[in-house]
């Protein structure tokens, strides 16, 4: 739980946005600019899926406070590459709904600035420009809608008790933790975990590689011809696949083709058959997909009850770049 208003103490004052690479959704703000106003400094990347299970939550607070002096302000760092390319992050942002303004911090100044590590990470600013709350990861939406509440009062706004009643659809559904049995899992040979395919990695270079007949729980295994680096795995040939054996309600892949290139089409199969009502929302009946960028793909979502799986998606197309798996 969190203290009360009185019991917040001050952490910091809100920084400068010295350093942002570009603006979205507003012209630059400034904290001499924010005076008097109370505000949510929102930290995310578009591709991590704990920052957009937090999204509709954050997004109803801009909605419903903005009339009462909140100014919501989203904070875009990257942790690939690709999340810096401008019109891929405002692609993403606007099929998220995103309307308040958003800092792309490409070089990570507003990160350090506020002395950040994570997505997502949440500082709750006073009308004064003091820092007084932050929270880290997912989850205590309603304390951080009261500590919202709370701040907002202090500066003489009329608050009412309630909070917001939303219930996330999609891939903004809260993850199914007591089902959850497979963590994030990166691709690039710097961060990859449970790789299976005989032989092992070849680092940086193109190779054929191949699946073992089976697979234990939380492994997973390239086919075909692929080059992975210390960050993607990177498709040659069309007809190369991913198997990955899973346990969690949601399977979702960080991949895509690099700006400029054509559609990867792509089919997906569990245990061998097409998902049916288990497809993820990027994902039809038949498990057939197109990646048109790189962003995160919700391929899975099964009914209960959740068991292990085997996952596979082949690529009918060559060029894709594959980055880290997800699970909710």
């Amino acid at each position: 739980m969190f203290r009360h208003r009185n019991e917040l103490g001050v952490e910091g004052t809100l920084p400068p946005f010295d350093g942002a690479t570009a603006w979205l959704n507003s012209e630059p703000l400034t904290p001499e600019g924010l005076a008097g106003r109370v505000v949510l400094a929102s930290f995310g990347t578009y591709t991590c899926i704990n920052w957009i299970r937090s999204l509709p939550y954050v997004r109803a607070w801009a909605d419903k406070y903005a009339d009462n002096g909140l100014v919501v302000i989203g904070i875009q760092t990257p942790e690939f590459d690709f999340e810096g390319q401008l019109e891929s992050v405002e692609r993403a942002l606007k099929e998220m709904d995103v309307r308040y303004p958003v800092v792309v911090d490409n070089d990570y100044a507003v990160w350090r600035a506020f002395d950040n590590n994570y997505w997502p990470a949440l500082y709750f600013v006073d009308a004064q420009g003091r820092i007084r709350h932050h929270h880290f990861g997912e989850g205590e939406y309603q304390q951080s809608e009261m500590v919202v509440q709370m701040l907002l009062r202090e500066a003489g706004s009329d608050i009412e008790q309630g909070l917001v009643r939303i219930e996330p659809q999609g891939v903004e559904t809260p993850a199914d933790w007591v089902s959850l049995g497979s963590a994030e899992n990166y691709l690039g040979y710097g961060r990859a975990a449970g790789f299976a395919s005989p032989g092992g990695a070849v680092p940086d270079e193109h190779h054929v590689y191949s699946a073992p007949a089976a697979l234990r729980r939380n492994q997973w295994a390239l086919s075909g011809d692929w080059r992975i680096g210390v960050v993607p795995a990177l498709l040659a040939e069309p007809g190369g696949s991913i198997s990955y054996q899973f346990h969690a309600r949601d399977l979702h892949l960080v991949m895509g083709p690099p700006a400029r290139h054509a559609s990867v089409r792509f089919r997906v199969r569990l245990d061998g058959e097409a998902p049916g009502r288990a497809h993820g929302v990027d994902v039809d009946e038949s498990g057939n997909g197109t990646a048109d960028y790189q962003r995160m793909y919700q391929l899975i979502r099964q009914p209960r009850p959740i068991r292990d799986q085997k996952f596979e998606i082949e690529f009918l197309d060559a060029g894709v770049e594959a980055f880290v798996f997800t699970f909710g």
